[in-house]
């Protein structure tokens, strides 16, 4: 198998399986609902939905979402953008992928899904290539606040950010297909707020901030979002959110920014080794 064919691959298996950390937390969702409400139909149809994708080989959703690679920078010499980009062409030949990537000034479709900035890449340090699939309705849902927030009566403290990732959630209600996942960056720029907040959607659902006062953060935002009843879709219940990933980045004295990367319950992150 070629290199392309490898990363075809690795976009037709983003986009049909489920990563097991988001399907364990979709059936525990579940299994805290009342039978026969709507949560709970909703969480089992998803359910079905994901593992008919997964049988079938096929998108578990009609949004393939914007692709973003993150690719190991020593792989750079062998897994460059022209080699990517081959397989999404491929990918989309293949079904894999819906036609999803239009000129914004013209409004042409780019019918492979290639063009200047797509898809995107990043060279890191992460191992091997990782793929990030996250649709539109999610990150329209996305945000960012500048502390201190006085609507929010937010300071620039953890309590601050703790009102902006309510309001987050509150302000989204079903509108990004929840139950879904908030990746969030306290500091850095605006730009790399969103591209940090972003790359904790990466994360497994198990797992905790290094720094013990985001990991407490994390819990203690995540079991108050799952009190607001807003529930799957946004027609209530026990679960609004499966996770919550938070990580700080340096800023500057006059800056303070809280970023807001919120996922759909159809979290689609694989990576492939090389």
């Amino acid at each position: 198998m070629t290199l392309t064919e490898k990363i075809a691959n690795l976009i037709r298996e983003t986009s049909s399986a489920l990563a097991p950390d988001v399907t364990r937390a979709l059936r525990d969702a579940l299994g805290r609902e009342e039978e026969g409400s709507s949560a709970a139909l909703i969480l089992k149809t998803i359910l079905d939905n994901v593992e008919l994708a997964r049988a079938q080989g096929t998108p578990m959703c009609q949004d393939t979402g914007t692709l973003t690679f993150f690719v190991d920078a020593a792989l750079r010499p062998r897994v460059t953008p022209a080699v990517i980009r081959a397989a999404v062409a491929e990918a989309t030949r293949q079904g894999w992928l819906r036609k999803n990537c239009f000129d914004a000034v013209t409004g042409a479709s780019h019918d492979d899904n290639c063009a200047d900035g797509a898809p995107v890449v990043h060279y890191c340090d992460r191992p091997g290539v990782t793929l990030l699939m996250k649709g539109g309705g999610s990150e329209n849902m996305s945000r960012q606040y500048s502390l201190p927030d006085a609507a929010l009566g937010a300071g620039r403290d953890l309590q601050g950010v703790r009102a902006c990732l309510l309001d987050a959630v509150q302000k989204t209600q079903g509108y990004g297909c929840a139950p879904g996942i908030l990746g969030v960056c306290i500091g850095g720029d605006r730009a790399t707020g969103f591209e940090t907040a972003k790359e904790q959607l990466l994360r497994d659902l198990a797992d905790q901030a290094p720094d013990p006062a985001l990991a407490s953060l994390e819990a203690s935002v995540l079991a108050d979002a799952n009190t607001l009843g807003i529930g799957p879709m946004g027609l209530g219940g026990r679960t609004t959110l499966l996770g919550l990933k938070i990580a700080a980045r340096p800023r500057v004295p006059a800056s303070f920014f809280v970023t807001v990367a919120y996922m759909c319950w159809a979290a689609r992150r694989r990576t492939l080794l090389i």
